[in-house]
């Protein structure tokens, strides 16, 4: 912590603004209002130092942070007022907190006196901290503006330490606009020491690697700062590696020991032993079994090594070994304990058979069309190091198994939660982060409806991102299951939608309609060279996109 000084007079809004700057925040998402005021003056007073993006909605607010964190593993920091505009941001929280993404919420609260007596202020909750702290890692409210440099500090340490998180600051309407005393100098944030990797478990955890007939290792987005020492001991043991959808690019796709999910799939039988770094293991413990039956002790069909920071992570899968500390320390360490055991003689002559494996995956899930020929004319055109960001769409769930990633964190995915419309105000906050690099936003028409006003935010903001919107003119999986489950049965599932071209345009973003995979080529090509907010729609019949649940849920028995 940096040593005070003697104090001076400031609003609750500015000490908040100042604890932002000395944790190095230099970009904040928000919608002002009544509460936020003092805090929005304080962001126009410091804009010199940081940048403060507007947005029409607070769940876009909430989803930029979002974009920004997962892909920079820095904080993403947002403000909107409190009780329904915070609500309106728990989608992006909720989905903060399944994908590990540090996300930092400032909003507002009733005046102090008000707290707690369900007078109806304006944005009462019955308790907003309550609210806030089942989908945050950690929530906390600033009743003093002498306490916010710590709080804040607390926050920024709680968010970043072991298992990053989103986390959640409240302050009350008076404290925000009143005056106090605040330090010259503000606190900056330490984080925790990571756990100490236990020795004697990765000599055995490097044993038992080196004793598998067939081993597998599974990424998380704990893997994310750890592709090359993962890659050197894939190479090492002879052992493949594949991801779902959070460890996607730790290590390049094409490398010879990487396999896509689905070809992980067709190999889980015979694996004896299964590696996950960083990861829930969702894949190959609730996909690749029954989704509707809870394993907590997969049991001795095969031995489990988990590698994860989070200690509660032992107990929701219990491993045969089990390693808490960092990823990177871990596999560093088993590397070098492989290494000294002699490694894998064998591990070069597995090049072959995973070559093998990967043609035959591709080639049994290239009937998922059109899907994978758009997704191949996207890969054709994105740079190596561009940023893919996906939606619960066809398109965007065909990508999990047919998208090659090849750098880390820029395949930017919902996670667990499965929030359709995150996508596209998501891809606003990537672009943000990334502003020289090619960011492609990639949604249905279901999905881009529910952030559609952020064309507006993308325009105002300069935010050169190009979305590639598929429109089936549906929900596309609701009515697949609706037609193939219930009779044909149709319910809320087929939608009439604008003239997405004509939309686009009035809102003064570039657009253009095409219906082929070749058409698709020169056109995002042209939009990311122009680097300006960009639609390119592409019109899909309804229900002709074949489904790719069988390669995401496969059943091999």
């Amino acid at each position: 912590m940096l040593k005070s000084v003697l104090p001076q007079q400031m609003t609750g809004g500015a000490a908040i603004v100042e604890a932002l700057v000395a944790n190095g925040v230099d970009t904040v998402f928000g919608l002002p209002g009544a509460q936020m005021y003092a805090f929005f003056d304080a962001l126009q007073q410091r804009s010199d130092t940081i940048r403060t993006f507007g947005a029409r909605h607070e769940q876009a607010c909430g989803y930029m942070a979002f974009g920004y964190a997962r892909s920079t593993g820095r904080p993403g920091v947002y403000s909107v007022v409190p009780g329904p505009g915070m609500l309106n941001t728990t989608a992006a929280l909720s989905t903060a907190l399944g994908c590990n993404a540090p996300v930092l919420c400032i909003t507002g609260q009733v005046p102090t006196a008000f707290i707690g007596r369900g007078r109806g202020h304006l944005h009462e909750l019955p308790d907003q901290l309550a609210t806030l702290r089942t989908v945050t890692k950690w929530a906390q409210r600033i009743e003093r503006v002498e306490d916010t440099g710590a709080i804040l500090a607390e926050a920024f340490r709680q968010m970043l330490s072991g298992r990053p998180g989103p986390v959640a600051v409240e302050m009350a309407w008076d404290v925000m606009a009143g005056t106090g005393s605040a330090p010259e100098h503000f606190p900056v944030a330490t984080q925790d020491a990571a756990p100490v990797a236990d020795q004697a478990a990765i000599e055995a955890a490097a044993r038992a690697l080196l004793a598998a007939r067939s081993p597998l290792i599974m990424l998380g987005t704990g893997a994310q700062d750890a592709g090359a020492e993962i890659a050197a001991l894939a190479e090492a043991v002879g052992a493949p590696v594949a991801a779902f959808r959070g460890g996607r690019g730790a290590i390049p796709e094409d490398h010879s020991f990487s396999i896509s999910s689905y070809a992980a799939a067709k190999r889980w039988a015979q694996t004896d032993l299964l590696l996950g770094v960083g990861s829930r293991l969702e894949a190959p413990y609730m996909r690749w079994a029954n989704p509707m039956s809870y394993v907590q002790d997969p049991g001795q069909a095969r031995q489990l090594i988990r590698i994860d920071i989070d200690p509660a992570e032992m107990e929701r899968l219990v491993p045969t070994i089990g390693i808490v500390a960092d990823a990177k320390v871990v596999v560093s360490a088993l590397l070098a304990a492989v290494r000294r055991l002699g490694g894998n003689a064998a591990a070069p002559e597995r090049k072959v058979e995973l070559q093998q494996l990967r043609a035959s995956a591709r080639a049994e899930t290239e009937q998922v069309q059109p899907q994978l020929s758009y997704l191949d004319a996207i890969r054709e055109v994105l740079p190596r190091d561009s940023f893919f960001v996906g939606e619960l769409c066809q398109v965007g769930f065909t990508s999990y198994f047919g998208f090659p990633v090849y750098e880390p964190r820029t395949y930017v995915s919902e996670g667990y939660q499965g929030t359709l419309g995150f996508g596209f105000p998501t891809a606003l906050g990537v672009k943000v982060a990334h502003p020289g690099r090619a960011v492609v936003s990639v949604t249905g028409d279901g999905g881009f409806m529910f952030a559609v006003q952020e064309l507006a935010t993308a325009v105002q903001e300069k935010i050169g991102l190009v979305t590639i919107l598929f429109n089936n003119n549906a929900y596309g999986n609701v009515l697949r299951d609706q037609t193939n489950s219930f009779g044909g049965r149709e319910i809320g599932s087929a939608l009439v939608n604008p003239d997405f071209v004509r939309l686009a345009e009035s809102f003064g973003v570039k657009a253009h309609s095409v219906t082929s995979p070749a058409a698709l080529r020169p056109a995002l090509s042209e939009a990311i060279a122009s680097n300006e907010p960009t639609l390119i729609v592409v019109e899909v019949e309804r229900g002709s996109e074949a489904s790719p649940w069988p390669f995401i849920h496969p059943r091999f028995d």
